[in-house]
């Protein structure tokens, strides 16, 4: 079976699982349930594409399917922000609560975070991915120790309006934000096109990609900045899914079974809608709400990292 027709499987099984999730147990309000439940599904969409896609550009641009932009630290700087503005400002500053300013603040300092990792990692010459792993897991806890610090001091009533934003659900969509994140979305992919020929060359690595006549560092710096604000809108939507985009782009790997961007993308993609759109409804059905989808993706997501890292080490 060719990559067409398996991309075809995963739309058909994706739609599916859409029109189960929407018209499921609707009864006689389904004017009430179905715009809900269609807001649920969008920000699901938006959400899953933005990790998929993010996570599948950052393996090509590092040559190396187990990093992910999370384990970079972008998810706990983001956490981070959220804590010193609730720490320092408190729960009564409107103006930085904000949905509006809050996201465009949280997308600035992480495009300058990974223009800054960029600078100190990437552009240097003999740097290995294990050095960069390292890096990115010191600056993760590094964050994720100042957030836990800021939030022991806090005062309780104000810890539970962070806390909100502390673990990714979709009981809770930010609405408002929608809009805004799937109209940056499709600028951002507009963008992004120009860049999508040069994908296949970078897997082959740095050496091998300026061999072929690309601008390296152009390339990469600008990739690196749609890759933040991508991650930045997905974690403004919903919050931190840490383990999501390394399952989905290697379970994309593994089921297309081809180096060619185009379609790992787009599989990749299908894939995280078919895990959130499922996921969420066994959370909701089978569950009954008692955990949240993240928790369960963390979970399995955690645990295939750890396989990846097994395998690796026995190929060495």
């Amino acid at each position: 079976m060719n990559s067409k027709a398996k991309i075809g499987i995963l739309t058909i099984v994706s739609l599916i699982l859409v029109a189960i999730f929407l018209f499921y147990d609707v009864g006689k309000n389904w004017d009430y349930v179905l715009p809900r439940r269609s807001l649920k599904v969008l920000a699901i969409v938006v959400t899953g594409a933005c990790i998929a896609f993010s996570t599948m550009i950052f393996q090509t641009i590092t040559n190396n399917r187990i990093l992910t932009p999370s384990i970079l630290g972008l998810d706990s700087l983001y956490m981070l922000i959220q804590t010193v503005i609730i720490f320092f400002l408190g729960s009564t500053n409107q103006t930085m609560l904000d949905k509006n300013v809050n996201f465009a603040l949280s997308v600035g300092l992480m495009v300058l975070f990974s223009g800054v990792l960029y600078q100190l990692l990437f552009k240097k010459e003999g740097q290995n991915i294990y050095f960069l792993l390292l890096i990115g897991i010191i600056m993760g806890t590094l964050f994720g120790s100042l957030s836990s610090f800021m939030q022991v001091l806090i005062d309780p009533n104000e810890f539970q309006i962070l806390q909100d934003r502390m673990f990714a659900s979709f009981n809770n969509v930010n609405t408002d934000l929608l809009m805004i994140a799937i109209i940056a979305v499709v600028l951002l992919t507009i963008y992004f096109l120009r860049f999508i020929k040069y994908l296949d060359a970078l897997s082959l690595g740095r050496d091998q990609a300026i061999n072929l006549g690309i601008d390296y560092d152009y390339v990469v710096k600008r990739l690196l900045i749609i890759i933040a604000i991508l991650v930045s809108i997905a974690t403004a939507l919903v919050g931190p899914i840490t383990f999501l985009g390394l399952l989905v782009a290697n379970v994309a790997h593994e089921f297309l079974k081809t180096h060619q961007h185009k379609y790992l993308l787009t599989g990749s993609i299908l894939i995280s809608i078919i895990a959130l759109v499922g996921g969420q409804f066994i959370v909701e059905r089978l569950f009954t709400f008692s955990t949240t989808v993240s928790v369960i993706i963390n979970f399995i997501g955690g645990i295939y990292f750890i396989y990846l890292l097994l395998r690796e080490n026995k190929s060495w």
